[in-house]
């Protein structure tokens, strides 16, 4: 054998050996993936994250590993996945109505990154019920005319609990202030349990409520439901009228969670996180799990889900804008 044919051996061995590792270099995922959330560990969204990242890890065929990076309401995680995490979908964004929607307006001078083109959207994930609720002792009434009859008998307007800027509980009120013409200041909070306890302890008399908090209290009476804040009545509360049924025409609201990658992912990458979503909160026990904790499970595809982002940012910026709402 000549020194071409040798070397044409040689590497023809060499290609039949390295092409399987080339592969699997290029295979989805080839390592494990985070999933970035952006609040501290505890809270609603690590709780949801790491109820869905078992399964995910199970459909992908590699761990998901959750990984939080609080600040900035939000803005530290998703600039993290936006512009450091590579294109290659193994860091995942579990992100908010405030993350994708409000903070473009809220925070415009301060964001460093385009949520609509930094960030590939990949599915919606999630919906919270909201409710307005009231503590019987300070706000009497059963309805929504009797909380802005309550505002507009007060000199100063009527409290209400926020448990910080730019939350669902804060811009639900303040677009329930701007439609029905309502006197309603917000107190704001740092978070949810101070604020709940303040309602409970009638320093302030009014907030918008998520149902897994507001249900034990609701049934210890210790709370009044007056209104649902989406635009269908709540399963667990069909007594409750909503916002728009107690006559604030089109009024709905409610909080809603979803994924994205960095833009740049390859399609097929993006279409298998939606699979692997899909499939992990398809199992019925995990289902239950999340509704018990007062999350809904939804999907879609990445362009429904783009479309919502688009649709929700116009919406709280106009409100934001309305209300001369500012950044703390």
């Amino acid at each position: 054998m000549n020194k071409r044919h040798i070397l044409a051996a040689a590497l023809a061995a060499l290609a039949t050996t390295w092409a399987p590792a080339a592969l699997a270099q290029d295979r989805f995922p080839n390592q494990p993936i985070r999933l970035i959330v952006p609040y501290p560990a505890g809270g609603g969204t690590d709780f949801f994250a790491r109820s869905i990242a078992p399964g995910m890890g199970e459909a992908l065929g590699q761990q998901v590993i959750v990984d939080n990076r609080p600040g900035a309401s939000g803005m530290i995680g998703a600039q993290y996945v936006a512009q450091r995490a590579p294109a290659d979908g193994h860091t995942i964004l579990l992100g908010d109505m405030t993350t994708y929607a409000v903070n473009p307006t809220m925070f415009e001078k301060q964001q460093q990154y385009d949520v609509q083109k930094d960030l590939a959207p990949v599915t919606m994930a999630a919906r919270f019920d909201f409710l307005l609720v009231t503590n019987p002792a300070v706000v009497p009434g059963t309805s929504v005319a009797d909380v802005v009859a309550a505002a507009a008998a007060s000199p100063s307007g009527l409290n209400y609990a926020s448990p910080s800027i730019g939350t669902t509980h804060h811009l639900a009120m303040e677009m329930l202030a701007r439609e029905a013409k309502a006197r309603l200041i917000a107190i704001t909070y740092k978070g949810g349990g101070p604020a709940v306890q303040d309602l409970l302890g009638g320093q302030v008399g009014v907030m918008f409520l998520d149902r897994a908090t507001a249900k034990p209290h609701l049934e210890s009476g210790k709370l009044r439901p007056i209104a649902a804040a989406g635009a269908t009545r709540i399963a667990l509360f069909p007594h409750v009228p909503t916002v728009a049924e107690s006559g604030i025409k089109g009024f709905n609201v409610e909080g809603w969670q979803g994924l994205t990658v960095r833009a740049g992912t390859p399609e097929p990458v993006i279409q298998a996180i939606a699979a692997a979503y899909a499939r992990a909160v398809s199992a019925p026990e995990l289902k239950k799990k999340l509704s018990d904790a007062g999350i809904d499970t939804v999907t879609s595809t990445p362009g429904q889900f783009a479309a919502h982002i688009q649709a929700e940012t116009v919406r709280w910026r106009n409100v934001i804008r309305d209300r001369g709402i500012k950044a703390e």
